[in-house]
């Protein structure tokens, strides 16, 4: 159950090298509850503020904490426990899960809820820099796009479920206990991770010169790009998608939430078309992700008004983005080599940069611009972000 793998490939052929999958479908499970345990607040703020003491903005913060601490801890993970065994980091970063769901079920102040939320950070950013590594070593290399679109299926699931679960805990239970459902999911991974992730010996430390070196090949800087291109683009628009569905078609509450239950279903379908098309041609379905993200954002820009429009373009952006990191992170680590987690690293803070830059980028233009102009932004980043493959194959076939 446990016997070791390697992350070399010249050591363990595609042909010798079993497929754990088994072990791939835990860390779905355990990304599932990571992410649901992240979006859990935007959906119980008013009644955690209530219970709590605090205002909502205060509340929110428990968001942010998350986030922020989350892009530190990731590459700090990576770095400080590179010569442990992996399937015993990742354990410690599931068990921070059901740690901290436990501790914010049971805060009876804000500052143990933030504590909470550092916790969970600490949790999501090791995994998200690990998880790229994780998928090399537990599928054959021609399988592991596969196995990165199984383990992103838990985002794309959190993202469907988490807010309407939560609010309706909420509601019924009490927003205690969606926190304790989050730990129970927690520890129903843990075990799974358990049972089915064989030992994963270190391959040798990873270091910010590793990670610095990694960063310098050129495959890489144009995945990275990419990444800060697109996630932007994304991020630019999704993030000031409610007021954009009631100020342009002018969408009521449950058309609302209707059309974002339409988004979350095509990300898990995206999630595995990414997987099939990056087994082709990574970066063909990475330049090819981003250009339907740039068209079906340019389609809410210029003609959202009409409702019809609205919803099937938010079916093509959410099926073209949960194709997205699956397709970037199979060309990440054919690119990466024997420093996967160091690429992981890189990836996990391109992905928060461009997380934070299309928050703020998107608010600066709704308020001068209006919801519709951020979607015209969002439409040029993400076809810069599709046309980085044809100007880089451009550039090497001039100098050779």
């Amino acid at each position: 159950m446990n016997n070791p793998v390697s992350l070399y490939p010249e050591h363990h052929p595609d042909a010798e090298r079993p497929a754990y999958w088994g072990a791939v479908f835990s860390l779905a499970l355990g990304v599932f509850g990571l992410v649901t345990a992240e979006f859990l607040p935007a959906s119980l703020l008013t009644p955690m503020s209530a219970d709590l003491g605090v205002s909502l903005a205060a509340a929110g913060q428990s968001v942010t904490m998350t986030a922020v601490i989350g892009g530190i801890a990731g590459p700090a993970v990576v770095v400080g426990t590179g010569r442990l065994d992996r399937r015993i980091v990742l354990l410690w970063l599931t068990g921070l899960l059901v740690a901290s769901s436990l501790i914010a079920g049971f805060a009876q102040s804000l500052p143990v809820l933030l504590l909470a939320r550092v916790l969970l950070g600490i949790g999501l950013g090791g995994f998200w820099a690990m998880s790229l590594s994780l998928a090399m070593r537990l599928a054959p290399e021609r399988l592991m796009p596969r196995a990165m679109a199984i383990i992103m299926s838990g985002v794309s699931l959190a993202t469907v479920c988490a807010a309407p679960l939560g609010a309706w805990i909420g509601a019924t239970l009490g927003w205690r206990w969606a926190f304790l459902l989050a730990a129970a999911i927690g520890g129903v991974a843990f075990l799974a991770q358990a049972v089915t992730v064989p030992a994963l010996p270190s391959t040798g430390a990873t270091s910010l010169a590793t990670i610095a070196r990694v960063i310098r090949r050129p495959a890489i800087r144009l995945g990275l790009a990419t990444i800060l291109l697109a996630v932007t683009a994304h991020f630019s628009g999704f993030t000031y998608i409610r007021p954009y569905l009631e100020q342009v078609p002018h969408y009521d509450v449950e058309a609302i939430a209707g059309a974002l239950l339409v988004f979350g279903i095509a990300g898990f379908l995206g999630n595995l078309v990414g997987g099939f098309l990056a087994e082709r041609s990574a970066r063909l379905a990475m330049s090819l992700a981003a250009l339907v993200i740039s068209a079906s954002v340019l389609a809410l820009g210029l003609v959202g008004a009409w409702p019809g429009v609205t919803m099937a373009a938010l079916a093509t952006w959410g099926l073209a983005f949960g194709a997205f990191p699956v397709s970037v992170q199979a060309y990440i680590s054919r690119n990466a080599g024997d420093e996967a987690e160091g690429a992981g690293a890189a990836v996990l803070v391109a992905f928060q940069i461009a997380i934070s830059s299309g928050a703020v980028l998107g608010g600066m233009i709704i308020n001068g611009q209006g919801p519709a102009g951020v979607y015209l932004f969002a439409a040029l980043a993400a076809l810069l972000a599709a046309s980085l493959t044809l100007i880089a194959r451009t550039a090497r076939s001039r100098t050779a």
